[in-house]
């Protein structure tokens, strides 16, 4: 076995194959970045090795530095991850020219399957069911409408090179295409070094499904089952779990026996992932269609690792070694269900946008995952696993993805697996930046979900107009109304306890008069019992004034409950939502009544930065006239481009910024009129 790996990657996957390495025996070597001097990963490996600027193409993207760094160390083989160089046929090369071991499918795989358009023709002569489309050189944005106009609308752009969500974009009409086609490639160009394009029928009700390969150098070519993908945004996964609540047994080895014999085609070997779009308007689950092939690790790897017991990248690095898979096709099963959700530095209450910045507080449910060698060990701890790579008082920096964990969840039921999610994401505790733990976790919680009727568009119907918290029952309310009483009780008894505070020998109050949205509650505190408008709630908690987090158990159920002191009462926040409750002693509560409410300025005239990030262009000038959805500018953040458009008509009055200014956010990029 291999006396030594160098991982040539970052964050939570540099920590995940560092741990199994580890277990295995093996050291590991990691390289960073300025912007990862201080990084986890960096702490975990046995050496590490700088290699340069925090832009990954002065970095993570350069071969060069990275058979530097294996030389200086005697690295004998190097793990890619997932990203970077991880599908660059050109770095696989150079590592086998120095005999330096690709912990990875062969360069012929990579190759083939690397590009859009080269992989759907191999799909189809290997008898894989693909999507129709045009798969060849388009050559302008007139081309792109012919094309599209032929296929029949809606259609899909696509950089051939494209991965991870970036460069796409779905059209559903000649006017879409011609503002989209350019951009595609662009963000093709900028992301992959590759501006060609290919368009494909859009398949309604689409279903994304995926089947995980695993081969070796021996012609053994297995299917470790499948995994439901759909949740997406801007397509870029969300949610994941294994199995798919869709796919029959049936449906299940039909499609793996195309996967696998798609993979023997081009002499694969190691992990990948085929993925295919399934159309759900077809319940017989035969319409389902080659997308693509990932010759790497996937991100939501560990549900399958949780219902099969196999540790993929143990696995990847055996077969590098060149030893025959232990296990036959009959060795894979199912074992109950698992589900990821990715942890995303993006704020879904200002339409996602990214968020970067300093983690002023991270405590997730529990400590990063550890790999103890036991198939029940990859399923974490009573079901629950965090896959990170961050650590509290760091940066989630502007450079890289903007993931900042994964939570996995085990159940024996799909149900089960679900609930785990919705109580580790309420004890899941980040400050400092916005992220999507509500959304994900209001997801969790939806009907549609829990019925298993997904498509790639969930996210895009059921929240039309974006997200504002989960739907909260009235039990909810109460719940928090009882809660917020008992913190204010608590926090009156410390002031009387301060000097010069209060008066020693006047007590808290025991009523109060709790507002949460447009519900005013009448709570009342005895030495036996909390009641809600005359209603007793079983609730059991201890609270100490400055507790930021409170785990209660209700009708004795847990419920974990994000505390944050505001003027009026506290900001509470569970179950997917962001409560603001005002608390007042009942004696004093109509004098609310009195008070003047704060008018919010009006900023409709001005055009606003929605988050940090590069201004790319800017479509007007002072005096220009504008008309309501004209695009005004375009800003990149985390490689997207972002349009901003006009919300109404009307006429440019100045102009605060100009292509190529760094802009943070709310930053006044320009007024109208």
């Amino acid at each position: 076995m291999f006396k030594k790996i160098l991982i040539a990657n970052r964050g939570e996957i540099a920590c995940r194959v560092i741990k199994t390495a580890r277990r295995m025996g093996i050291q590991t070597v990691a390289v960073y970045s300025d912007a990862d001097a201080r990084a986890p990963f960096v702490q975990m490996a046995d050496e590490a090795v700088h290699i340069g600027p925090a832009p990954a193409a002065q970095s993570y993207l350069i071969a060069d530095k990275i058979i530097a760094a294996c030389k200086q160390t005697g690295a004998e083989a190097v793990h890619p991850g997932y990203g970077f160089l991880s599908e660059r046929t050109s770095f696989a090369e150079a590592l086998a020219a120095e005999n330096i071991a690709f912990i990875g499918p062969p360069v012929g795989a990579i190759a083939a399957m690397g590009d859009k358009i080269e992989s759907k023709k191999l799909a189809k002569e290997a008898g894989v069911n693909v999507v129709p489309g045009f798969v060849g050189e388009i050559e302008d944005t007139e081309h792109a409408v012919r094309i599209s106009d032929e296929i029949g609308y809606p259609v899909m752009m696509k950089a051939s090179a494209g991965g991870g969500g970036k460069g796409m974009r779905l059209a559903y009409s000649e006017k879409d295409v011609r503002e989209g086609f350019e951009a595609v490639k662009r963000e093709g160009l900028n992301s992959f070094g590759d501006d060609r394009v290919f368009i494909e029928k859009f398949i309604l009700n689409p279903r994304h499904i995926e089947i995980q390969i695993l081969g070796d150098k021996h012609g053994n070519i297995l299917y470790l089952n499948e995994r439901e993908c759909s949740i997406q945004r801007r397509h870029q996964k969300v949610v994941e779990e294994a199995p798919s609540p869709f796919v029959t047994p049936k449906m299940r080895k039909a499609m793996g026996e195309q996967c696998v014999a798609l993979a023997r085609a081009v002499g694969y070997y190691s992990a990948g992932t085929v993925e295919l779009i399934v159309s759900g308007a077809d319940p017989s689950g035969e319409s389902f269609y080659f997308l693509e092939m990932n010759t790497r690790l996937q991100v939501e790897h560990p549900v399958t690792e949780a219902i099969t017991g196999v540790d993929l990248v143990e696995q990847m690095i055996r077969v590098a070694y060149g030893e025959k898979l232990a296990m036959t096709q009959d060795d894979v099963k199912i074992d109950g269900w698992a589900i990821e959700n990715r942890v995303y530095a993006e704020d879904p209450y200002r339409g996602f946008l990214p968020s970067t910045g300093r983690l002023i507080r991270y405590n997730p449910p529990l400590a990063g995952w550890t790999d103890d060698g036991q198939a029940n060990g990859r399923r974490g701890v009573d079901g629950v696993r965090v896959d990170d790579g961050v650590y509290e008082g760091g940066e989630v920096s502007m450079f890289y993805d903007p993931m900042i964990a994964k939570l996995i969840t085990w159940g024996k039921t799909r149900d089960e697996a679900a609930d785990k999610q919705i109580q580790a994401l309420d004890a899941f505790e980040i400050e400092g930046l916005g992220h999507n733990i509500d959304f994900v976790n209001a997801i969790m919680q939806h009907p549609r979900f829990r019925s298993g009727e997904l498509t790639t568009g969930f996210i895009a119907e059921e929240y039309p107009e974006g997200f504002h918290g989960a739907a909260t029952s009235d039990e909810l309310k109460q719940t928090l109304a009882a809660l917020a009483a008992f913190l204010a009780t608590a926090r009156s008894d410390r002031a009387r306890q301060v000097d010069n505070q209060l008066g020693h020998d006047l007590d808290p109050p025991s009523e109060w008069a709790v507002k949460i949205g447009g519900s005013t509650y009448a709570v009342e505190l005895t030495e036996d019992e909390i009641s809600v408008d005359g209603k007793a709630i079983d609730i059991a908690l201890e609270y100490t004034p400055g507790d930021r987090m409170v785990h209660c158990e209700v009708d004795d159920k847990p419920l974990s409950v994000k505390v944050e002191t505001t003027r009026a009462g506290f900001k509470l926040t569970t179950r997917g939502a962001i409560h603001d409750v005002q608390v007042l002693p009942a004696h004093i509560a109509h004098l609310t009544r009195h008070m003047i409410e704060k008018i919010p300025p009006d900023l409709s005239k001005f055009l606003i930065c929605p988050m940090p990030g590069l201004l790319v262009s800017l479509n007007v000038g002072e005096g220009d006239t504008v008309e309501a959805g004209q695009p005004l500018a375009v800003v990149e953040a985390m490689k997207m481009e972002n349009i901003l458009r006009a919300e109404k008509a009307g006429k440019v009055k100045s102009v605060n910024a100009k292509a190529g200014d760094s802009l943070a956010v709310d930053a006044i990029i320009l007024e109208m009129e």
